[in-house]
């Protein structure tokens, strides 16, 4: 597998767990959302910067798969790849692991858009080309 863009800690706190002290569904695409900032962060040196390219992302579509739990203080590792990359769009996957262990996968499609007028437009080439190279390539097993 290809290095990710980043690995992002994140110690989940106790307002994250539901009812049944696991940490509550909607809060993994808040975790996602943390690691993109961390991404653009490792990428462009802030999120301000990647959006001083004239460049924005908005999220078009997400998924999440649950394929374990995690509790209070539990430390999850975040880890970003650029997925799928197109013109106007890009897939990201964020591996959500604990002690090691694959815990969610979330998949996030993001449209590209001007930061002016919100209208779809492609990133320029060194924005497109820092995210091809963490191009996820899984080998075959």
């Amino acid at each position: 597998m290809s290095e990710p863009i980043v690995r992002t800690p994140i110690r989940v706190r106790y307002h994250e767990c539901d009812g049944q002290k696991i940490v509550f569904n909607a809060w993994y695409l808040a975790y996602a959302d943390i690691a993109l900032t961390e991404a653009a962060r490792e990428l462009f040196g802030s999120y301000g910067a990647l959006e001083a390219t004239g460049s924005d992302v908005v999220v078009a579509e997400a998924n999440v798969r649950y394929l374990g739990s995690a509790g209070f203080d539990d430390e999850l590792i975040v880890a970003v790849w650029t997925q799928r990359l197109g013109n106007t769009s890009m897939v990201l996957r964020f591996d959500i692991t604990k002690n090691d262990e694959l815990i969610t996968q979330v998949t996030t499609r993001y449209v590209w858009v001007d930061t002016e007028t919100h209208k779809p437009k492609a990133p320029p080439t060194e924005v497109r080309e820092a995210f091809a190279a963490h191009l996820l390539v899984e080998q075959e097993s």
